[in-house]
């Protein structure tokens, strides 16, 4: 039954998470509240992870969480369903692209989806820096506006910001010198 769960739950993110990896996101988000597969800090990981390492976010999610959940065989299961959604909308898609894309119906739909998956993706990725820049626990006990930031996570946010705006170099570099500066900030 799990293997059946896996499957449609992941069918559904790949059916509605129009944009790519990170709009794929809020569902991933979803499947921490509402199934309990993996945790919060889990899924910043994988996230983490997904960007350091080929491969996108979600279909590396979805083989981390079927593997957690079902093993090896969970790990395909989620996979196959969170990728079956757009091999099949594709091979639609192609078929009938060509006789359509100018219509203004088309146009139109695309128009309206464009600013819609910036909002799922901007929605994400306030929700990755709240849990990424925020001591929200400490606030909590304390009620000092000093505890509730990060303040390493936000001088590395600010750091991070700046380097990527400047340099423009590849994203992987920026990721590794992340990680080394984690490691440093540790000891």
């Amino acid at each position: 039954m799990i293997y059946l769960k896996l499957f449609t739950v992941f069918f559904r993110i790949g059916l509605f998470s129009i944009g790519g990896g990170l709009a794929t996101l809020p569902f991933l988000q979803e499947i921490v509240h509402k199934y309990g597969w993996i945790t919060t800090e889990e899924l910043l990981n994988m996230i983490a992870i997904s960007e350091s390492t080929p491969g996108p976010i979600g279909i590396n999610t979805a083989t981390f969480v079927g593997y957690n959940t079902a093993g090896v065989l969970g790990g395909l299961i989620a996979t196959l369903g969170l990728v079956a959604p757009s091999i099949i909308i594709i091979a639609i898609i192609a078929h009938y692209f060509s006789r359509f894309s100018e219509e203004h119906l088309v146009k139109s739909a695309f128009y309206g989806i464009r600013p819609a998956v910036a909002g799922l993706i901007g929605a994400a990725g306030f929700e990755v820096a709240r849990v990424a820049l925020l001591n929200e626990e400490a606030f909590t006990l304390t009620k000092r506006l000093g505890d509730l930031f990060d303040l390493k996570g936000v001088l590395l946010f600010i750091l991070m910001f700046y380097l990527i705006r400047k340099f423009n170099k590849h994203p992987i570099s920026y990721i590794v010198l992340a990680a080394f500066i984690g490691i440093v900030f540790s000891f």
